[in-house]
């Protein structure tokens, strides 16, 4: 499939057409489309609430919590997530299709994970822990960034899957017509 004009490569769908229709089945594709724009605005909250403390000194019961907050929800969505990719690609993580975007994710649970243990701990100062946090957050913008392009690839792949002639293509089962 081409994207973006003449010069553009050709590229495979990011879903066969059972593994579309296996994401189109499964009441995991509604709940990551939920939890997506939700964690958003979690971490979009959290990350005010972080700057305002690193600037001001203010607010860090409200950060932290936060924080605690965003870091649960990215728990959670990681788990649906990888409960959607066995349902679509049958394996938990790292399916092809979606192989960087789950490497960049763990990075983005690990350094969750390092905030949480340094609270927990004790063994960050409240000002590394605000730290880590915001490296976990801008690892998260890029992992989200990530995901948004595989939406928009999956929307060209439906558009060039519409537009393609009836004649030399069946579109449910991906193989030539008869």
């Amino acid at each position: 499939m081409r994207y973006g004009g003449s010069g553009s490569s050709t590229r495979k769908p990011l879903y066969t057409a059972a593994e579309r229709a296996r994401r189109d089945a499964t009441r995991w594709t509604l709940v990551q489309g939920l939890l997506a724009p939700f964690q958003f605005l979690v971490f979009l909250i959290s990350a005010v609430l972080v700057i305002r403390f690193l600037v001001t000194g203010n607010g860090e019961q409200a950060a932290t919590v936060s924080i605690v907050i965003k870091t649960l929800t990215l728990y959670t969505i990681m788990v649906t997530g990888a409960i959607w990719e066995k349902v679509v690609f049958g394996q938990y993580l790292f399916a092809p299709a979606f192989f960087w975007e789950d490497a960049v994710s763990m990075i983005v649970i690990g350094l969750h994970t390092l905030y949480l243990w340094g609270l927990l701990t004790g063994g960050l100062t409240i000002h590394q822990q605000m730290l880590v946090a915001l490296v976990a957050y801008a690892t998260y913008v890029v992992n989200a960034a990530q995901f948004i392009w595989k939406l928009r690839m999956a929307r060209l792949d439906a558009a060039a899957r519409a537009s393609a002639p009836d004649s030399s293509f069946h579109l449910e089962s991906g193989v030539p017509a008869r």
